[in-house]
C-alpha cells in the first residue's frame, strides 16, 4: 500500500489494511496516516517492510534525508527507493564519488537501512542498473519499483526476463493506469463490463515476476475495494489473463495521453 501526498489515510485504515495482510508500506515523506502507523506499530512492526520514496542525489542531501526518514519511522527502513531517476546522466551522480548511493550503502551496511531500490519510468535503463555492481562487489540495487498494467507491459520485455534471472523483486505501481482501466472505451465488445480494482491489481499479481503490486487508495471506502482482492486471493487464469491484456490494449489505444 503507499500514500502520494494527495490521498488520505488515516492510522486506524493502515492497521486495518495490515490485519488483512498488507504487508509492504511505500511511504511518500509526506507526515501522514501511513508514516505515523509504522512510527507507532510498535510489537506489529517486526512483520512489515516500510518503503520510503529517497528523493536526494547528493551524498549530504543523502545524510539529512536518511536521518529525517528514520526519525517519522521510528529508527527503521527497510527500502529506500530512489525516486525516479530517468536518465543515465542522474545515475551516474548518484553512484559517482559524494553522490547518495554511497551514503545509503553505508546505511545498508549499518544495518539502518535493509535495501536500497529505484523507480524509473525508462525500462531498458532499470533493467541495465539491476545489473551493476559496486567497486567492491556489492550489487547496487536490491529491487527495481516499475510501472506495471495490462495496458502498460513493456517491463514484461524489458525488466522482468533480467530481474528473475538476477533474483531481484519487482514492486509494480499504476495498476490501474490512473483509473483509465476501470472505464470502458468505444472498442468494447457488446456486454463488456469493465474490471473493478481488484481484478487490475489481480493481473499484476498473477505474474510471477511481480513481488509487489502497491495500491495508493484515497480513503476507507477505495481501501476497501482494492482489498477485496485478499478475500478472493488467486492467481488469474488464462482467460482471465488474455481479457485484461485485450482490455488493456483498448486503453491504450483510446488513451489521448499514454506515457
Amino acid at each position: 500500500m503507499a500514500t502520494r501526498g494527495n490521498t488520505s489515510l488515516d492510522p486506524e485504515d493502515v492497521a486495518w489494511a495490515v490485519e488483512r495482510g498488507v504487508n509492504y508500506l511505500n511511504w511518500c515523506l509526506h507526515p501522514d496516516g501511513l508514516s505515523r502507523y509504522v512510527r507507532e506499530s510498535g510489537a506489529n512492526r517486526d512483520g512489515l517492510i516500510a518503503a520510503a520514496q529517497f528523493k536526494a542525489r547528493l551524498a549530504d542531501g543523502a545524510e539529512r534525508e536518511m536521518d529525517w526518514i528514520l526519525e517519522q519511522l521510528g529508527g527503521r527502513l527497510d527500502v529506500a527507493t530512489l525516486y525516479y531517476v530517468e536518465s543515465q546522466e542522474e545515475w551516474d551522480e548518484i553512484i559517482s564519488p559524494g553522490g547518495a548511493w554511497e551514503v545509503l550503502a553505508e546505511r545498508r551496511r549499518r544495518g539502518e537501512l535493509a535495501r536500497i531500490g529505484l523507480t524509473t519510468h525508462q525500462r531498458p535503463l532499470g533493467a541495465l542498473w539491476a545489473e551493476e555492481k559496486s567497486e567492491t562487489g556489492e550489487p547496487r540495487l536490491d529491487l527495481l519499483m516499475a510501472r506495471y498494467n495490462a495496458a502498460h507491459r513493456g517491463a514484461e520485455q524489458d525488466i522482468f526476463p533480467v530481474t528473475t534471472r538476477l533474483g531481484k523483486p519487482v514492486v509494480s505501481f499504476t495498476g490501474l493506469r490512473w483509473r483509465k482501466l476501470l472505464a470502458t472505451t468505444p472498442e468494447d465488445p457488446l456486454g463488456f463490463e469493465p474490471p473493478d480494482a481488484a481484478e487490475c491489481y489481480r493481473f499484476c499479481l498473477s505474474n510471477p515476476s511481480v513481488s509487489v503490486a502497491l495500491t495508493a487508495p484515497n480513503g476507507r471506502r477505495e481501501l476497501e475495494q482494492n482489498l477485496r482482492l485478499l478475500e478472493d486471493w488467486r492467481a488469474a487464469e488464462d482467460a482471465e489473463l488474455a481479457a485484461m491484456r485485450a482490455h488493456g490494449d483498448r486503453v491504450r489505444r483510446n488513451s489521448s495521453e499514454f506515457w
